[in-house]
């Protein structure tokens, strides 16, 4: 059986508790008559009143639906004069079964005797409604918080794919154009070339979904296929070096998490100098963590508790932001100055490998 789904659905759970909660209060009276050395025969009278409570009080369920919506002082009033009349309709069934079965047919002397006791028998029935309204609220407010969970997820997701997405369009603009300049120039088989890697690369961005982890080796490929790209455009001037760990090839990262990283040190290390520049990437396991880091010999720039001060910089905004909402506080993104010049950019993430630690 899903205990789970069975809990969840609504109705199943009522007469649940209800039914055991009236199990229960017969238990408590049976226990309670084994103390007073009553004869066999009151257990006969604990199960009829038992039943006769179960059954009287069903009806205050529907009755407490139909107020839901009301004013809490207009709910609680109900509940009281439902609870009293459910109450005294009770301890009447009650000392019915006590006087005809265990009394042998006791008749009082006068009617009202057949309330005797009930403020007792209010009591339990008020005590029932106040569980019946705090089970209710407990689960509206535990429908809501799984409301806004499932909001934030959704939230959380769009604030990733716009983190991710916005920066693609710097890309694509400065591809195309060189593209475009290629053709112009008629270098058509090498513009070939770059319109195959950068639909291939483009096919990779929009597959991966932002909320997901990909391996390594992916991101790897995915980077190897712009820093290509991005050579046609800079043939020489551009140098990348990888340095890899064998065992870091499987381990999961963010997707698209080094583009934004590697645009960064193009645009601000190698398209500024005339002689170009090189990115060395390079990514080792150092415990329980992943480390890695993006380097460039670029003229460098002002660094100041750990931020870049670039103007309409996002790519480094977005890269952390992206790493705060996927991995909390778990995680590290530190700039600092190269040696001998440029910016180096390390991030530690855990090491995971297939959801592994």
């Amino acid at each position: 059986m899903n205990w789970k789904e069975f809990i969840e659905n609504r109705n199943r759970l009522f007469w649940l508790v209800h039914t055991a909660g009236w199990c229960g209060f017969a238990l408590v009276h049976y226990l309670g008559s084994l103390l007073h050395d009553l004869r066999d025969i009151f257990l006969v009278i604990i199960l009829l009143n038992t039943y006769a409570g179960w059954l009287l009080t069903v009806p205050l369920r529907y009755i407490y639906r139909r107020i839901w919506n009301f004013t809490p002082l207009k709910i609680a009033i109900v509940v009281i004069l439902a609870s009293y009349c459910t109450g005294v309709l009770w301890q009447v069934v009650k000392n019915i079964n006590y006087w005809e079965i265990y009394k042998h047919g006791y008749r009082p002397d006068f009617w009202l005797y057949y309330t005797k006791n009930s403020l007792l028998s209010f009591f339990i029935i008020l005590s029932w409604s106040g569980l019946y309204f705090g089970t209710k609220y407990y689960q509206m407010l535990q429908k809501e918080k799984q409301n806004v969970l499932r909001a934030n997820t959704v939230a959380h997701q769009a604030q990733l794919k716009m983190l991710r997405y916005q920066l693609n369009p710097h890309f694509l603009f400065n591809t195309l154009n060189a593209i475009s300049t290629l053709i112009l120039v008629q270098e058509n088989k090498t513009a070939n070339a770059m319109v195959t890697k950068l639909s291939e690369f483009l096919r990779y961005s929009l597959d991966k979904d932002p909320m997901k982890r990909v391996t390594l080796s992916s991101e790897l490929h995915a980077l190897k296929l712009y820093l290509d790209i991005e050579k046609v455009r800079f043939e020489e001037r551009l140098q990348v070096n990888f340095d890899i760990a064998q065992d870091c090839n499987h381990a999961l990262v963010p997707s698209m998490i080094l583009q934004p990283l590697a645009e960064n040190a193009i645009k601000h290390a190698i398209a500024v100098q005339e002689q170009g520049g090189e990115i060395k990437v390079s990514v080792h396991r150092f415990g329980n963590d992943l480390l890695i880091e993006l380097a460039d010999n670029g003229p460098g720039a002002e660094i100041k508790n750990g931020n870049l001060f670039r103007e309409n910089g996002v790519g480094l905004v977005n890269t952390r932001e992206r790493l705060q909402a996927l991995y909390q506080q778990d995680y590290s993104l530190v700039v600092a100055n190269n040696t001998p010049t440029g910016v180096k950019i390390s991030i530690r993430i855990p090491y995971e490998v297939g959801g592994r630690i």
